[in-house]
């Protein structure tokens, strides 16, 4: 357990030490003093006019000069004369190089107006103290001697006005070398560090909507973490959106609770963030933590409403050192619960807070408390390191789901398999039962055939033989019948349903021969007709039997000299007939037989019958 722990700091300290070693580096980068441009003059030491209520006042001035420190917050106006001595006349084109002042000013050389950000007159408007700032210089306004540079500004409350440190010099050094490279860590980098939060927020955003536990129901259905990171790096987002913003679209007022209420937002959600990745939320102990977090939000806009409305400061001042003992607390114990059960997220998250949260502690006593004025705020930079913290590890828990998941699919892709090789092994066996039944079906049939047909031919033989009064004609004609009726049973099992053409076909080729052995002439006027769909193979087998029990009537009963068959569709109705020139029978009296399989079949059974002619028709819709 020792040397687990040991380790487990040891991968703490070097993660802390990391990041910290990071964002020195990072801040050490940014530009030097302005003295350190060569050929330059850095203005340091003049004399300011001050005007604070209707009063003013005039007195030495040593920059860089913090106008809330020096007034407490009170807005003024503020006239700043710098005098500088030139040998000669420059021979190349000069600028002015000013890293901070505001909120509004103007900038004057010899009495000569060179630039306007702002309007005096207006207070509560612009603040162009968020980016440094670069004015080029004629070269006729400069004279060998003494020159005097003047930034007259007005300062609002509680908005960092003031000046810092001027630095006037030829156009190449002072704008390559101090305005660009200042411009680009304080504007161009609040744009990055702004499209970088969005880009983490918007991730976050959608795997919090995406991500969704079907077995959990209401707020539980989505995961937390992914909302407090996305919620932190949006309010973040915006916070840092300010430093570009030199004219905002709110009054300042309003503007400045929105700004100091989305760094409060910032503050908040990255512990809510943490809150659930240690697993505070499901401890009932812990969750009392909730309130006091919840709280920061609030106090953050009742103290940045009283600084601005009371035009003091120290509301904020005071209440942002309350959070950041709060916050201290909060990032202490989390820490402690890392060392406790850690992993790399923990770990990465903790050393990213405690950077995030050391900065942030320098920046409210070098901001907030001290007369220094021109600095820029650490913790925007140092913040990005927490957002790729939070980055990582929603990645990471979203690459764990998504494991999960496609284990998850996986073993519900094999039972699904699986469930289909029952379900397959299940149908083979029904197939197999249908298919045995089938022939268990077609052997009733036949049998019941044979006895039905067959065997009453038979059976008629055994009688006519018993009885000694039928002939041979006679008894040789019942057992051609028998014959018969056993061949057409046998025809029958390959007969394709519907098929009438292939059925009268097959009736022709059984009984030709036995109408011409008796006398009979045969005639086949069966034109092409068309499929019976409805006719399956029981239906098929009905109407081969009534067409054999017609003609066996013929055979036995009529003394015909001729039998002719005719199949014909007009308009598409099948018709079929069997015709001979016998002695006939009366058509009310309809043979039983063939009424019964007609109805069976559904066909539409005509008899009609004299001597000289029988007509026995069928009639298929």
């Amino acid at each position: 357990m020792n040397r687990v722990a040991g380790r487990m700091f040891g991968q703490a300290g070097r993660a802390l030490a990391a990041l910290w070693l990071a964002a020195t580096l990072l801040l050490a980068a940014q530009p030097a003093a302005a003295a350190a441009a060569e050929g330059t003059i850095e203005l340091r030491r003049g004399t300011v006019w001050t005007t604070v209520d209707g009063a003013t006042h005039k007195a030495p001035v040593e920059l860089s000069y913090h106008w809330d420190r020096q007034h407490g917050g009170r807005p003024g106006y503020a006239t700043f004369e710098l005098p500088f001595t030139l040998d000669a006349e420059p021979e190349v084109p000069w600028g002015i190089f000013v890293p901070r002042a505001g909120s509004v000013l103007e900038v004057w050389l010899n009495d000569a107006l060179l630039q306007v950000y702002g309007d005096l007159a207006s207070g509560n408007g612009p603040d162009y103290a968020k980016a440094p700032l670069y004015v080029p210089v004629p070269g006729h306004l400069l004279k060998p001697g003494e020159n005097r540079l003047q930034v007259r500004i007005r300062a609002d409350s509680a908005r960092r006005g003031g000046l810092s440190r001027v630095t006037i010099g030829p156009a190449t050094p002072v704008r390559t070398d101090l305005f660009e490279s200042a411009y680009a860590w304080r504007f161009t980098g609040s744009v990055l560090l702004t499209a970088f939060s969005l880009i983490v927020g918007s991730i976050a955003l959608a795997l919090w909507l995406t991500q969704v536990d079907a077995a959990a129901t209401g707020w539980r259905r989505r995961d937390s973490l992914y909302f407090w990171a996305a919620l932190a790096e949006f309010c973040w987002a915006i916070r840092v959106a300010d430093g570009v913003i030199a004219e905002p679209p709110l009054p300042w007022g309003a503007w400045g609770v929105l700004m100091a209420t989305c760094y409060a937002g910032w503050a908040t959600s990255a512990m809510m963030f943490c809150y659930h990745l240690a697993g505070w939320h499901r401890r009932p102990r812990m969750r009392w933590l909730r309130w006091p977090m919840a709280g920061v939000v609030p106090g953050t806009v009742v103290a940045t409403a009283l600084a601005l409305h009371r035009e003091e400061p120290y509301w904020l001042t005071g209440w942002l050192a309350l959070e950041i003992v709060f916050v201290a607390l909060f990032v202490g114990a989390f820490a402690v619960a890392t060392i406790r059960r850690p992993n790399v997220g923990r770990l990465l998250v903790a050393a990213a807070a405690l950077v995030t949260l050391g900065f942030g502690t320098r920046d409210w006593l070098v901001i907030r408390l001290s007369d220094a004025y021109g600095e820029t705020t650490w913790v925007r930079y140092s913040s990005v390191f927490f957002g790729i913290a939070l980055l990582l590890i929603v990645l990471r828990r979203f690459h764990a789901a998504s494991v999960q998941a496609r284990g998850s699919v996986a073993a519900l892709a094999e039972r699904v398999a699986q469930r289909e090789r029952e379900l397959a092994s299940t149908f083979a066996a029904l197939e197999q039962v249908a298919r045995d039944q089938a022939r268990t079906h077609e052997r009733e049939r036949i049998l019941r055939d044979m006895h039905d047909g067959v065997g009453s031919h038979i059976s008629s033989a055994i009688r006519q033989l018993q009885s000694g009064q039928a002939s041979p004609e006679e008894l040789l004609r019942t057992l051609c019948d028998s014959l018969d009726q056993l061949k057409l049973a046998i025809d029958s099992i390959h007969l394709p349903p519907g098929d009438v053409g292939a059925l009268l076909a097959a009736l022709r080729y059984r009984l030709e021969p036995r109408l011409a052995a008796a006398g009979i002439q045969f005639e086949w006027a069966v034109d092409e007709v068309p499929d019976v769909k409805r006719l399956d193979a029981q239906a098929m087998r009905q109407l081969q039997f009534l067409l054999f029990e017609a003609i066996s009537n013929v055979l036995q009963h009529a003394q015909a000299r001729t039998l002719r068959i005719e199949a014909e569709a007009p308009a598409g109705a099948v018709q079929l007939r069997v015709i001979d020139d016998g002695r006939g029978f009366d058509a009310q009296q309809v043979p039983r037989a063939l009424a019964e399989r007609a109805a069976a079949i559904g066909a539409r059974l005509a008899l009609e019958s004299r001597p000289g002619r029988t007509v026995v028709q069928l009639g298929f819709a």
